[in-house]
């Protein structure tokens, strides 16, 4: 190549790029995760309404140095349950149970313990007589009708398909680890295969209210969607597939998970056909390709994910100067966020457009400035192509009161399965991952809803029995709370 200035500026340019993506992957793997700003950067050109970082300590004396100790934090104090039942033991000194009639009680002194006892396991043998009249042995014999199970023909009771599921997707334990718990604990080897087949049948069960929470997303107007990658075993190709767990929530509470074995737009069909109102998501390009290939009369309004945006430009903080500024704008916006959950009686519609609207304003005006300052290859040039591509959608939530200003509660949902993929790695099969969606489903439902997911599951198992698809919506989670807040429960 010959040596020129042009060139030169070329080279430059390059090796600039490269060592941001350098010091990105460093951060990645060896940096802290968290994305949250220290002061110095929140003191960052904010002027008189700026964060003040603290003053820095006196420094200490040698002596102080030398014998200084690292100061323990206490852990926090365990807080019981006012209804936790209680068992009282009371220790008689032996003289006094020895002469109980010499001696009078002046106090005692207590201290109290948090106990547990094991679960257990045990043969519930159902027994049914068979009766005959003494008075007429014409008349055929009666005996109780057998209650109805689950599965049918099964050994499973519903206390031990409880036990899985919650074992499997709330504490995220695979089947494998359950097999060997429950021969450790209780010597009842039960081959994980055929606890994947009851978990299997008992989705299927669920599968009808499964798609009455459906209709209960599809009518609420407003879903926050995202998907996130699993993998899944693949038979005859040597390897592991890769399919995806789409999620979609309702900011009022329910959540629903649906399996794919592919991230295209035609996907999220079944949900959002016919779907009318605002859906949030990250900007990925298979959400506008589905609004262009099925919207009908603009039906369907994106809304952007201000946390996907703040975190390009955190990636790029150091970078540039830029990124810096713009983080600190942007943190401006999420501690109106903070004021409005912390008194929600405030006008959010008001309150977003008289403190949050100008400081937008003038993140883009930043934004358009700046922008050929820096090279579109950058990680600021990025951000800054991202923010400015997608500004219409990620300001629409100042003008409805309804809207979050990022998709944080749908990320929120995700986790336990980021959680459970550490440990069970991959799914057994493509048709597995609809299994795992539906418990995933109900039980994130619950955890949104501020259900205790046993309670909600125990209370399914014993209905599931006579439940019809004309009753399934009673049992979502949403309409089995309401239910018991009418009752008084």
């Amino acid at each position: 190549m010959e040596f020129t200035e042009e060139n030169f500026r070329k080279l430059a340019a390059e090796n600039q790029q490269l060592r941001q993506r350098i010091d990105w992957l460093l951060r990645k793997l060896f940096g802290k995760s968290s994305e949250k700003l220290t002061p110095g950067q929140l003191c960052f050109d904010l002027g008189e309404n700026g964060v003040t970082p603290d003053a820095p300590e006196a420094p200490l004396e040698a002596d102080e140095v030398l014998h200084a100790h690292p100061v323990r934090k206490r852990g926090k104090r365990i807080e019981l349950p006012a209804d936790l039942p209680v068992v009282e033991e009371r220790l008689i000194p032996e003289e006094v149970q020895a002469e109980p009639e010499a001696y009078r009680q002046i106090s005692e002194e207590v201290f109290e313990q948090l106990d547990i006892i094991p679960a257990q396991c045990f043969k519930r043998r159902i027994i049914r007589p068979k009766f005959v009249r003494i008075d007429d042995r014409s008349l055929p014999p009666v005996i109780a009708p057998a209650p109805k199970r689950i599965i049918e023909n099964s050994i499973a009771s519903s206390g031990l398909l409880l036990y899985l599921v919650c074992a499997k997707y709330i504490e995220h334990l695979p089947l494998y680890r359950l097999e060997q718990s429950l021969k450790r604990q209780f010597g009842v080897f039960i081959d994980r295969k055929l606890m994947s087949g009851w978990m299997y049948r008992l989705a299927q069960m669920l599968a009808m209210i499964y798609e009455a929470l459906r209709d209960e997303l599809r009518s609420s107007g407003y879903l926050q969607v995202d998907e996130t990658p699993v993998r899944y075993l693949n038979p005859g190709t040597g390897k592991c597939g890769q399919g995806y767990l789409w999620v979609y929530n309702s900011p009022k509470g329910s959540v629903l998970f649906e399996w794919h074995t592919g991230r295209k737009g035609d996907c999220m069909k079944k949900m959002l056909l016919d779907f009318s109102g605002f859906v949030q998501h990250d900007g990925y390009v298979a959400y506008g390709s589905f609004r262009r290939k099925h919207q009908k009369e603009e039906s369907i309004v994106a809304a952007g994910c201000m946390a996907h945006m703040r975190r390009n430009f955190h990636e790029a903080q150091e970078d540039s100067e830029t990124a810096r500024l713009i983080l600190n704008e942007i943190a401006k916006l999420y501690q109106v966020e903070a004021r409005l959950r912390e008194n929600p009686k405030l006008d959010r519609r008001q309150n977003r457009q008289q403190e949050s609207v100008p400081v937008l304003e003038s993140i883009k005006a930043t934004l358009l400035k700046v922008k050929g300052s820096h090279l579109p290859k950058s990680l600021t040039g990025q951000a800054i192509d991202y923010a400015l591509a997608r500004w219409e959608q990620l300001v629409i939530y100042t003008e409805h009161a309804e809207l979050e200003i990022d998709n944080n509660l749908v990320e929120n949902a995700i986790r336990p399965t980021a959680v459970g993929k550490k440990n069970w790695l991959f799914f057994g099969s493509a048709e597995a991952g609809q299994t795992s969606a539906i418990f995933y489903s109900l039980i994130g439902s619950c955890k949104a809803l501020g259900l205790i997911p046993e309670e909600y599951l125990r209370a399914v198992c014993e209905a599931l029995a006579g439940m019809t698809n004309q009753t399934a919506k009673d049992w979502t989670p949403a309409a089995w709370k309401a239910r018991r807040q009418a009752q008084g429960a």
